[in-house]
């Protein structure tokens, strides 16, 4: 077995002027599964987990946070015989879940699927009722993921030079849809519309799902989309997918180039999913968690469930996704202010 993984360079984006590239750390040890877990236990001495264990998800159901999950929770309440609930909470960028799982007590039973917005929001408001470090325990990474420049299909165009062409005759006439104003989908259309001196108007949605909602149904022209929530629509032949947004291109979608590929050259934006819960939680219970949702990406039919969605199936040690968190945190502190974005 691997004992290590490489994770695709993040990028801060930077709007004002030429990319700025990211990486996160290349690559991080991790042990081997022993395949046993530590005997644990609560301080009224039962055995964690005891009752249902719930994963509130800050977005609609249907996006990338949701399909990963309802995926890992599924895997889980068949191992502990408990149920694991997916809690959809969407509302001010994410703020809304994050905020619940930060007052919830740090006994393992509460937990937040973490995203890229995790370390965009502390730079997009001014005030946040939590700090995306201090306030939370990291679990672990699941999967690094994709953005797809998708266009409805009837935008005539099928790469991505000719979508430059097209856009430049139309400077303001065409639009595009993100999860929300500062979501890393709206970050990344910045920063390609910057490269490429392109005017596309955005039109922010509450989420994922509902911006693609509108996509399909072609109320606007593309979308840079999270693979997991584009590659099923671009199978079907119900989106035209121009490129990817990662260095390299990803195996759910082999034959569509990446959009350094197609003629931005070192232009890169990745994201990241993982499991975090409130801040204080007991060592061994977070050691149980990382050790099963560990074993769970590894299983074959997860890790090819996981990469047919598009997303990399990755993962690391707390130690390793908080310094990861801190690092993002920072990083996207540059990428917000030099797009000006801010939500209050």
């Amino acid at each position: 077995m691997r004992t290590e993984r490489a994770m695709p360079a993040l990028m801060a984006l930077c709007l004002a002027g030429a990319a700025t590239m990211v990486s996160a750390p290349g690559a991080w040890a991790q042990a081997p599964s022993t395949g046993s877990e530590p005997a644990l236990s609560s301080s009224k001495g039962q055995a964690y987990p005891t009752k249902p264990i719930r994963i509130v998800v800050p977005f609609p159901a249907g996006g990338t946070s949701d399909i990963l999950s309802r995926a890992i929770g599924q895997k889980l309440t068949e191992e502990w015989k408990q149920p694991v609930i997916v809690d959809n909470r969407p509302g001010a960028g994410a703020n809304i879940g994050a905020e619940i799982v930060v007052k919830s007590p740090p006994d393992g039973y509460t937990l937040l699927a973490a995203s890229t917005i995790h370390t965009i929001n502390p730079s997009l408001y001014r005030k946040l009722a939590y700090d995306p470090v201090r306030d939370f325990t990291p679990i672990t990474l699941i999967a690094a993921t994709s953005q797809v420049l998708a266009v409805h299909p009837s935008l005539p165009v099928k790469t991505v030079k000719e979508l430059i062409a097209y856009a430049k005759k139309r400077p303001g006439e065409i639009n595009y849809s993100s999860a929300g104003s500062g979501s890393q989908p709206h970050l990344t259309a910045e920063l390609f519309k910057s490269r490429t001196g392109i005017n596309i108007v955005h039109v922010p949605y509450k989420g994922a799902p509902p911006a693609m909602v509108d996509l399909l149904a072609g109320h606007v022209a593309l979308s840079f989309a999270t693979s997991p929530s584009a590659v099923p629509h671009v199978k079907s032949g119900k989106l035209r997918a121009l490129a990817v947004s990662t260095a390299k291109r990803i195996s759910a979608l082999p034959d569509v180039p990446t959009i350094d590929e197609s003629g931005v050259p070192g232009f890169e934006a990745s994201g990241a999913n993982g499991l975090v819960g409130p801040a204080g939680m007991p060592g061994p219970i977070v050691e149980k968690l990382n050790a099963a949702v560990v074993r769970i990406v590894k299983e074959p039919a997860m890790s090819k469930f996981l990469s047919e969605q598009g997303a990399d199936p990755f993962t690391t040690t707390p130690a390793e996704y908080a310094a990861y968190i801190k690092s993002e945190v920072a990083k996207w502190a540059k990428a917000v202010k030099d797009s000006g974005a801010r939500v209050d």
